[in-house]
């Protein structure tokens, strides 16, 4: 960027006067007119109420306030000229930051993007808020968030704010996790809701968007689950599980990628949820967080998972901006 575009011209011409200590010689450099260069001058003065030049002797001088005012110019042109070559790495995303607020169960579940993205932009830092999915919407609210990586069901019964821009990376099913001492961890074949109901389990506390979900399915199966313990951590959950006392409900691919658990379908089968990349509408998108929206639908199309149809090129359009 040209300094000349963000530097003011009164200062510009002063640097340049003090340079060649001639009005003369600095205006032939400027390619202006000595009468304007002295006119910017002199209205520089007259602001600061202060002479800046001494104009008596053979040659134009610095006064001690033009010495003291001049570092003070150079130093703001190098914060300036700093600030232009920032804003260009931020563009070229060879620095930059990106907020994400996530459920316990999205942050696990998104890992795997978040490597990638790191991998392929190392020099934007990432900062994950975990919360629950009610405080997620809030967040993109208030700015404290740019993207939110939300859990929900796959039907109608997740609704979004009007205000609240979406993309279903992928679609994940829920099964009973059990540690490998449990008595069912040998169960391959689907266990029906009366089983379900003689299991102790742990689960998140019921603001929580995945323990929502369970709470409905049972309703809806007729079925009083054995909460024995509830957490707002996912580790403790998974822990507790390992143990072998108790079972819980997790999505698939955490349940199969965690040591120790052992998954087991369900008869009739809870909803499937999905991972969802959520933002404000209207609201600016830095560089880093564009880039977040294409990666994430590049993944979301590798996982082969949409079963909505939606494609890449949608994907990107809904966070990404359809930047390429």
């Amino acid at each position: 960027m040209d300094r000349n575009l963000i530097f003011p011209r009164s200062l510009r011409y002063l640097m340049a006067v003090a340079e060649y200590q001639s009005f003369t010689r600095a205006a032939e450099a400027l390619y202006v007119s000595q009468p304007t260069l002295s006119q910017q001058i002199k209205q520089l003065e007259d602001l600061l109420e202060v002479q800046l030049l001494d104009r008596t002797g053979r040659n134009v001088r610095l006064t001690a306030a033009g010495e003291v005012y001049l570092q003070h110019a150079r130093r703001a042109l190098v914060e300036l000229n700093a600030g232009s070559r920032a804003i260009s790495e931020l563009h070229d995303l060879s620095r930059g930051s990106l907020r994400l607020g996530m459920t316990p169960i999205s942050d696990y579940l998104a890992t795997p993007l978040l490597d990638l993205f790191n991998g392929r932009y190392p020099g934007i830092t990432v900062s994950t808020l975990e919360m629950p999915q009610s405080d997620i919407e809030a967040a993109l609210a208030e700015d404290r968030v740019d993207i939110g990586i939300a859990f929900g069901s796959a039907s109608s019964s997740t609704v979004f704010s009007a205000e609240i821009d979406t993309h279903i990376m992928f679609i994940e099913s829920l099964s009973l996790a059990v540690g490998k001492s449990h008595r069912l961890a040998g169960q391959v074949s689907p266990l029906s809701g009366e089983v379900l109901e003689q299991e102790p389990l742990v689960l998140f506390r019921s603001d929580y968007a995945l323990r929502r979900h369970i709470n409905q399915y049972c309703i809806e199966q007729n079925i009083v689950p054995r909460v024995a313990m509830e957490a707002t951590s996912l580790s403790v959950i998974i822990e507790m599980v390992r143990r072998g006392r108790l079972a819980t409900l997790l999505p698939e691919t955490i349940a199969h990628s965690q040591h120790g658990l052992h998954a087991i379908p369900l008869q009739p089968g809870l909803p499937r949820h999905t991972i969802t990349l959520i933002c404000r509408k209207g609201a600016y998108k830095s560089p880093a967080c564009l880039a977040f929206g294409e990666l994430a639908g590049e993944w979301s199309a590798s996982r082969c998972l949409l079963d909505d149809g939606q494609s890449l090129t949608a994907a990107v359009a809904t966070i990404g901006g359809g930047r390429r």
